[in-house]
């Protein structure tokens, strides 16, 4: 089994139930153990700020699936919940999630990137994240709590539990 970390937003549809939702597919993904997932937060649009402002999640998965696997499985879910992508990378969305990490993997293809290439300037990422695993490395030996301690919040909220 391989430790991963998803990354979860949304900020259309009620975007609180679309990640209630999406953990409560996350449970039933074959070959995959929900291990532990964060609070969920309020963070402002990246890109265009004419959106809503997103809510976001991590969740800790443990997996015997390949990386492309589960990749394949997220979108499954992502396209269940009504997500069209679209060119506009920054735009409004249904339902993201994103494989942060995947065990101590580095993974640079064109379908998936791993570690996340945003996730060192996402305070919506590493702040759930180091809420779950406070201890984590990067592949590379970097902390998440030194690049969480060096980034802005810029504005992110806590808002609730998700479970």
């Amino acid at each position: 089994m391989t430790t991963a970390y998803i990354g979860l937003g949304s900020n259309l549809c009620d975007p609180e139930q679309q990640l209630r939702d999406a953990v409560t597919q996350l449970e039933r993904l074959k070959h995959c153990q929900l291990s532990s997932i964060s609070s969920l937060y309020f963070s402002r649009p990246m890109g265009p700020q004419d959106q809503p402002d997103y809510m976001n999640a991590v969740a800790e998965l443990e997996t015997s699936l390949s990386p492309i696997a589960l990749l394949d499985e997220l979108q499954k879910i992502e396209n269940k919940a009504g997500r069209i992508r679209k060119d506009n990378r920054w735009g409004p969305r249904i339902l993201d999630l994103d494989i942060l990490l995947f065990g101590e993997q580095t993974i640079d293809t064109e379908r998936l990137t791993v570690p996340h290439y945003g996730l060192k300037e996402r305070e919506f990422v590493l702040i759930p994240l180091i809420e779950i695993i406070p201890e984590l490395l990067l592949p590379n030996g970097e902390s998440i709590a030194f690049l969480r301690d060096n980034i802005d919040a810029n504005g992110l909220k806590i808002h609730s539990k998700l479970r």
